[in-house]
């Protein structure tokens, strides 16, 4: 009988890889502002123009990477992250994975420009949906500037799904100052095409960071909180209750400086306000947790944006604790 399995072509499973990885275009400039941030980069500089899809260029000035290095980095599960599977248990990057750029690749036309720090030259790799055609040398310093253009030309149901240019760029704007929150010694810049949508300098605070985003009276409205409990440490920002409104609100949770989702870690905050509050208010929450080495896996999910704790309730009585 034929044989009918077949291995598929590396071009075929980036791009199924690159359908949980890329979902739009902030997935994309998220993906390249956390390797920026990966590569010790202080400043983080982002254009994009119709709301990322014609064109998003992340540039850094990390430490760079070597010829071999770039070359590798195009293929999926490269990574210079963990070499083990018990390095998972203590990650602390960002990424780890090695998706991301393969992902990137195979859906878009991409340039990827390096130069490792204490390199005389740097090096310049032109890929177009996942081949590699050009690799040639490039004068610049050291740091990394990566180009993404047409976003999906080769996958037109995928684009087809895009939003506006103006919600695609208010959600690229949304992730990076995510990013900027976690990061506040790191300058981070947006521009859509002649406008900047986000300009923030290094700050000493996550506080500082706040007010540079959303402005200082929002970040006056701040008090500090700090927390050991079991192992596990809760700080951050809180809003104080008399100034907590009803309506839209900031919250937003890192764990080990990495920005994820968990609605019940939310609930827990709102349960330590429960008697400072009136019902329907809805307090600002910028808090941190630092946890024990293993007991919380990120590896849940290619978009990073989740996380599992090995004991939830603990950490979520930490959160009310932490904030009542």
């Amino acid at each position: 009988m034929t044989r009918r399995i077949e291995v598929l072509p590396d071009a075929v499973a980036n791009q199924i890889a690159a359908g949980e990885v890329v979902e739009r275009p902030a997935s994309v400039v998220k993906e390249l502002v956390e390797n920026s941030l990966d590569a010790g980069a202080r400043r983080i500089e982002v254009h994009i123009e119709s709301g990322g899809k014609r064109r998003i260029r992340g540039a850094d000035d990390g430490h760079g990477m070597a010829r071999a290095d770039a070359i590798i980095s195009l293929d999926r599960h490269a990574t210079s992250k963990i070499r083990a599977a018990d390095d998972l248990r203590g990650i602390r990057s960002f990424g780890f994975r090695g998706e991301a750029l393969p992902s990137i690749a195979a859906v878009a036309r991409m340039r990827l420009e390096t130069c490792a720090r204490g390199e005389d030259v740097g090096t310049a790799i032109r890929v177009h949906g996942g081949r590699i055609l050009e690799v040639s040398d490039a004068a610049r310093r050291h740091g990394t500037t990566i180009e993404v253009q047409n976003l999906f030309f080769n996958a037109p149901a995928r684009s087809r799904f895009l939003k506006s240019a103006g919600a695609e760029a208010r959600a690229i704007s949304e992730a990076l100052a995510t990013l900027a929150l976690a990061h506040p010694e790191v300058t981070v810049i947006l521009h859509s095409g002649d406008r900047t949508l986000l300009d923030v300098p290094a700050a000493e605070d996550m506080r500082a960071r706040v007010g540079s985003v959303w402005g200082d009276e929002a970040a006056a409205t701040l008090i500090p909180t700090y927390l050991p409990l079991g192992g596990t440490v809760v700080r951050g920002w809180i809003q104080r209750p008399d100034a907590a409104r009803p309506g839209t609100r900031r919250a937003h949770l890192f764990v080990d400086g990495r920005p994820f989702r968990e609605p019940a870690l939310l609930r827990a905050a709102e349960r330590g306000y429960r008697t400072t509050i009136p019902a329907g208010v809805r307090p600002w929450v910028f808090l941190n947790l630092e946890v024990p080495r293993g007991t919380v896996d990120v590896n849940v999910h290619p978009a990073k944006a989740e996380v599992r704790f090995r004991d939830r309730a603990a950490i979520e009585e930490a959160v009310e604790a932490a904030v009542r």
